[in-house]
């Protein structure tokens, strides 16, 4: 009498065969099921649910007022603020990069006295907050009545007064940006160009800097959307940001909820824009190296 079950003999009937292994033993090799993650699927499950519940909170909250928020997204008066907000920070990077390369090369320079000036330099204005810097340029007229017999007071505008502070605090922080980058170039690179004959200059020109941009690039792109942002600090000099602009209207029409919806949107789009233009930069100079994507 046999004393094997039917129902199991169905079973393995049923059951598909077993790759046979590649060296032709006929051992069975097991199967490997991949782990079930459920914890994983769960948690994104409930944040996704969380996000739509948070959009469609404030997509269908009518204290928002979207009304008034599309009809001054594309005024005249914030336009023209947003063009000032831009046409700033691209000057600050531009003076700021500039003077903080000068900085960068004076530190790494032989000479106790450039490299304590820079230090220096980097240290006060790293340590000191943008707003006080403004202010005391702001008040330069009640610090320094004349300078070289030129009377101070009133003889800088806010535009101008933006530009200067917020040039000096930049460059604290690019130069050490730059400094890293130059330091980050194999000093094989330098040798290599010491051996044709290359002077200082053309070797940071044509050599260093080239190569240092791959490590400049990622957190210069950080400080760049860091100044588009940091120049609503400006509005309390009353240069006509984007951000002062919507302040103007909302002092006047008491929708303040609606107008700071309007510069933030701005903002978003903007540093959007310019998050997508970093990142095809950083694979430009990524090229022909691991990192490049």
């Amino acid at each position: 009498m046999s004393l094997v079950d039917p129902a199991s003999d169905t079973l393995e009937a049923l059951a598909p065969p077993a790759a046979a292994p590649p060296d032709g033993t006929g051992a069975t090799v097991p199967r490997i099921v991949p782990r079930r993650r459920t914890g994983q699927w769960a948690a994104a499950a409930a944040v996704l649910v969380l996000l739509a519940l948070a959009v469609v909170s404030v997509v269908r909250n009518d204290a928002f007022q979207w009304d008034v928020v599309a009809d001054y997204f594309l005024t005249t008066a914030v336009l023209r603020g947003l063009g000032l907000t831009l046409w700033l920070t691209v000057l600050v990077m531009v003076l700021g990069f500039a003077l903080g390369t000068l900085l960068a090369t004076m530190r790494l320079s032989a000479n106790p006295v450039l490299r304590g000036v820079s230090w220096g330099y980097v240290w006060l204005f790293r340590s000191m907050p943008i707003l006080v810097q403004l202010l005391f340029w702001f008040n330069i007229g009640a610090l320094y009545p004349t300078i070289l017999g030129i009377r101070t007071v009133n003889l800088l505008g806010p535009v101008t007064i933006a530009i200067i502070g917020l040039t000096l605090h930049e460059a604290a922080y690019a130069a050490e940006v730059v400094r890293g980058g130059i330091l980050s170039v194999d000093k094989g690179q330098l040798e290599a160009a010491q051996s044709l004959g290359l002077g200082a200059w053309r070797r940071l020109r044509r050599i260093v800097l080239p190569q240092a941009m791959r490590s400049i690039v990622p957190p210069a792109g950080n400080m760049l959307i860091g100044t588009l942002k940091g120049t609503s600090i400006v509005s309390v000099i009353a240069v006509q940001d984007l951000l002062y602009s919507v302040q103007l209207v909302y002092h006047r029409t008491y929708q303040v909820i609606p107008l700071l919806l309007v510069a933030t949107i701005w903002y978003v789009v903007v540093t959007s824009v310019l998050g997508v233009g970093q990142f095809y930069v950083e694979r430009h100079y990524a090229r022909g190296t691991a990192g490049a994507r």
